[in-house]
């Protein structure tokens, strides 16, 4: 735990230097560079109280943003295998005291009907999230699983990258996760504040903090070069909260060379029989999220900050201002729900904690354009091996953007073509056309190119 400082992150908290407001302008403006901060300077912005700060703060953050990732919002769905667990984490409904909780773990079957429905609706991303079972959510499992999601193609539409979400692995299993071909890892701390994380986690194997913990040093050693932390905000004082995910983050940056991949920020919500849902300890309110979001940015420039539909859709609108670059959409956090809801199920009783957005994806997609955004399916750059450090030296000088263009706006031409509503497709086909303006040269001529092979009928083209 020696990268986890609680008491220099304490001192950095109860230092009054750091509230001065001109020292909190400079740093600000070094943020403006993309460079990143370390953790005293965003210790500083954490203090930040003044109004036009604040909106100083945010404003840079969304520069920082679309100086690395553009007007980019890349899309994707969880899918939710089983919610059978042995853990006893205090603000989730799926641990193992909810008997009020129905427990459902998919078979393969109805795991291919879960992700040929989510390919359906337009879909290119999957995060598969399983709670922690050793039997119920064994490798083996997990990776039958992956292939058969994998395996659906329709018409040249599938689930081009598949995302992990699940319990910490040994080394050797993390091997055995790699050879899956997955994407991202993801795993949250949910807390780095110790006391808090003990009191959180009173059994189970999540009780083991530095297990935990050091869990993304044994990815990144079995080879997983794409990595994605996170913490539950609203178990902790959120400003402690923001400085140890950094601290993560900067680590990882250290020993690897490759900092994390994705860094997700999720608010305590609602849970069925969930204590610490219920009754938040820390409830952050929403100036001090978009505030710490913004912080992130500006800490952590290169990484892809994901939002997801905890949030209602107002809200999300706002955090897409300062910094957010990845979003789910057509969330359902219950195993089953995607096709089940189609028949009036109530996943409440199988759902791990309340949605904020109910949207569908085209909803959430034809908001989004409505607003200034490019919705992106991309995946090319885990299928071109863009991962791990090559990625992060596209990311972090700010060159991704020339790869990331042509590929996202081909991908919404090609959910125009194949998914949209009507309403959703004649405001996608003029943003489409208003993009291409900005854009010249060979950059534009490719993507030319790229969206003419999809309008004849061509899926799946990438740089």
């Amino acid at each position: 735990m020696e990268f986890i400082n609680e008491n220099y992150i304490n001192q950095l908290l109860d230092d009054e230097n750091l509230f001065n407001e001109d020292l909190q302008k400079d740093i600000i403006n070094k943020g403006s560079e993309a460079r990143g901060l370390n953790l005293k300077e965003a210790a500083a912005l954490l203090n930040i109280n003044s109004p036009e700060l604040l909106e100083e703060l945010f404003h840079t953050a969304k520069s920082v943003k679309e100086k690395i990732y553009g007007n980019r919002l890349v899309l994707f769905a969880p899918l939710y295998i089983t919610n059978l667990c042995v853990n006893n984490c205090l603000y989730c409904a799926f641990r193992k005291d909810n008997t009020e909780l129905k427990r459902k773990t998919l078979t393969l079957n109805e795991i291919e009907e879960e992700a040929r429905h989510l390919v359906l609706t337009g879909q290119k991303r999957i995060l598969l999230v399983a709670g922690e079972h050793p039997k119920k959510a064994s490798m083996d499992f997990i990776g039958e699983a992956i292939e058969r999601v994998y395996s659906i193609n329709i018409s040249g539409n599938n689930i081009r990258r598949l995302n992990v979400n699940t319990a910490p692995l040994s080394l050797k299993d993390f091997k055995r996760l790699k050879s899956f071909g997955i994407g991202t890892y993801q795993c949250f701390m949910e807390t780095y504040h110790y006391e808090t994380y003990k009191e959180m986690h009173p059994e189970g194997p999540k009780s083991d903090y530095a297990w935990r913990l050091y869990a993304m040093d044994r990815a990144l050693q079995a080879d997983i070069d794409d990595v994605g932390i996170g913490a539950l905000f609203g178990l902790t004082d959120y400003k402690f909260e923001t400085l140890g995910l950094l601290s993560h983050a900067f680590d990882l940056d250290y020993k690897y060379g490759i900092g994390p991949h994705t860094i997700s920020i999720p608010r305590l919500e609602p849970a069925l029989n969930a204590p610490a849902a219920l009754n938040p300890p820390h409830a952050v309110d929403d100036i001090s999220f978009k505030k710490l979001v913004a912080i992130i940015r500006l800490a952590v420039p290169y990484t892809g900050i994901i939002l997801s539909t905890r949030e209602r859709a107002e809200l999300r609108r706002e955090i897409f201002e300062v910094g957010v670059s990845q979003i789910s959409a057509g969330s359902r956090t219950a195993p089953g729900a995607y096709k089940e809801s189609q028949e009036s199920l109530d996943e409440h009783e199988l759902e791990q904690f309340q949605l904020g957005d109910h949207r569908s994806l085209d909803e959430v997609v034809k908001d989004i354009t409505s607003l200034g955004y490019m919705p992106s399916f991309c995946t090319a750059c885990y299928r071109s091996n863009r991962t791990g450090d090559r990625f992060m030296e596209l990311a972090k000088s700010g060159n991704i953007g020339k790869i990331c263009v042509p590929n996202a706006m081909t991908t919404f031409r090609e959910y125009l073509n194949d998914f949209a509503s009507a309403e959703t497709k004649t405001i996608g086909e003029d943003f489409l056309e208003e993009e291409l303006k900005k854009i010249n040269g060979t950059i534009k001529r490719k993507t030319e190119q790229m969206m003419a092979r999809v309008n004849d009928g061509d899926r799946d083209v990438y740089l």
